[in-house]
């Protein structure tokens, strides 16, 4: 063999060595926690939440959950809304059965479920059980007594021929019952403490193209009624937070209109249904920035719940690639996390999340599961940097965006969190430092505003003198120059010279 040859092969058996690892991390790199940087870039970050337990209905002991579909936590239990076994399954933070609800009581008489799909739980512990297929939400205390039964609207201009099946429902602190119904498109429908109907709430305007908008008005008024009638439902899930703000999802967009920004996936919503959920991220919040494809997924992120946190943090649950998507309060992704798959922390139709204290707990609807997940030491960091922000403690706060820092040099939320601190603390120059580094120009713009007056302010015995002097000065100069030439033509009318 010439030497040329076994050149040749040398290098060739080099390359493959040095090509097949990295080829292998290539196809298995994605990590389970990430970020998004300014430029879009995702970047591998350490684990703020870790799978610690996955519970099953055998597990229990009452049977496997069959097609179950909502979660719900009031203090420490959480509610299981097993839809296909028409109950309602309660257990304790550690897994452990309490309850098992499948009868209501109706003036003395058991009435049972058909496909319940949703349960909401007030302080008091009186329960809210969206009864689907049997067209109602029942109103219950904590004997299961029926207090109320909220039903369809008398009026028949509210919904028509529809029917009413209740899929999702919160109350808040005052008694209303804001209610997700299936086929209905005008928002939330809006119940009174009575159990009476309002209205509709935070409905969600559709912008209509110049081709809908054209086929629309060649149709004949009977095929506009069918295709109204069946119009899918608009959200896909509501929570409410500790101040009576609803928090919305939907899954019904386009790439182009995500794209566009003429929807959002997640909405806030006051008390007259205005979204003012604060966007002020690198992107809004809609979950993967990047839409790569792999099988049979591809698109955006499609937010099948949400689940508003006690410190003002939001999870999004993304059930087309299995992910969770944290969020602060100005719409900053705190870390995104999760995945498609069989293996502990993995989901293969992952349909609701709820929290208890830090811990998340994620329903997984093809696998009848229940996934519960707790903070890391950097996912603590995380939260005690934006609470005590929130506190008004800034020089905590930013101690621990530091500890952060160190755990994830490329964590640029830290370096923000860091500079809001000092512009809180009124270290605006400083504060820009960080803001600049990380391209934020919003509280940049914010830090420099403060900046400029708090130079002017330290300056502005400066700037009068300068400017008293910029007007005295000339006057002088004229006022000599006046004296210098009144002097040379008195000389001259003397016929004196020098």
């Amino acid at each position: 063999m010439g030497r040329p040859v076994k050149k040749y092969i040398v290098c060739l058996l080099l390359l493959t060595l040095v090509l097949s690892p990295k080829a292998k991390v290539s196809a298995e790199s994605e990590s389970y926690t990430y970020t998004y940087e300014y430029f879009g870039y995702q970047l591998e970050s350490p684990d703020a939440y870790t799978p610690q337990a996955q519970l099953l209905g055998s597990q229990l002991g009452i049977g496997d959950f069959n097609n179950p579909k909502s979660l719900f936590v009031r203090d420490n239990y959480l509610y299981i809304v097993d839809t296909g076994n028409n109950r309602i399954v309660v257990v304790n933070k550690y897994f452990e059965l309490v309850q098992v609800i499948d009868k209501v009581f109706i003036n003395g008489q058991e009435s049972t479920f058909l496909n319940p799909s949703d349960v909401f739980v007030d302080k008091k512990g009186e329960l809210y059980i969206c009864d689907t297929d049997n067209n109602r939400v029942l109103h219950t205390d904590k004997d299961l007594n029926v207090i109320k039964t909220y039903v369809k609207p008398d009026d028949p201009t509210v919904l028509g021929e529809t029917n009413f099946a209740p899929l999702k429902c919160v109350g808040d602190s005052s008694g209303r019952l804001f209610v997700l119904a299936a086929n209905v498109n005008q928002g939330f429908m809006e119940y009174d403490k009575e159990g009476n109907f309002t209205n509709f709430t935070g409905a969600n305007p559709v912008k209509a193209t110049f081709f809908q908008a054209l086929v629309k008005r060649l149709m004949t008024k009977e095929q506009r009624e069918r295709m109204i009638q069946f119009v899918p439902t608009e959200y896909s899930n509501l929570a409410i937070d500790k101040d009576d703000f609803l928090y919305a999802t939907m899954t019904t967009f386009t790439p182009g209109q995500l794209a566009n920004k003429t929807v959002y996936p997640v909405r806030m919503l006051n008390s007259i249904g205005a979204d003012i959920l604060v966007r002020n991220g690198y992107e809004p919040p809609i979950g993967d920035i990047q839409w790569g494809s792999g099988g049979d997924i591809s698109g955006p992120s499609r937010f099948e719940d949400v689940v508003p946190m006690e410190n003002d943090t939001y999870f999004c649950l993304d059930r087309n690639r299995g992910r969770i998507f944290g969020y602060d309060f100005q719409g900053n992704l705190l870390f995104a996390f999760g995945g498609v798959g069989n293996k502990l922390g993995y989901f293969q139709y992952p349909i609701s999340i709820e929290s208890m204290g830090t811990d998340l707990f994620v329903l997984d609807n093809r696998s009848l599961s229940v996934t519960r997940f707790t903070l890391t030491e950097y996912g603590n960091y995380i939260y005690k940097g934006l609470e005590l922000y929130k506190e008004g403690r800034y020089d905590e706060s930013a101690d621990y965006w530091r500890k952060a820092l160190r755990l994830n040099g490329n964590y640029d939320l830290a370096y923000i969190g860091i500079g809001r601190a000092l512009l809180r603390q009124g270290e605006y120059k400083e504060a820009m430092k960080y803001f600049k580094s990380k391209r934020d120009v919003n509280n940049y713009s914010k830090a420099f505003a403060e900046y400029r007056q708090e130079w002017v302010e330290e300056n502005i015995k400066y700037l009068l003198l300068g400017g008293a002097a910029l007007i005295v000065i000339p006057l002088i100069i004229s006022k000599i120059r006046k004296m210098v030439k009144g002097g040379a033509a008195k000389y001259e009318h003397n016929g004196r010279e020098f």
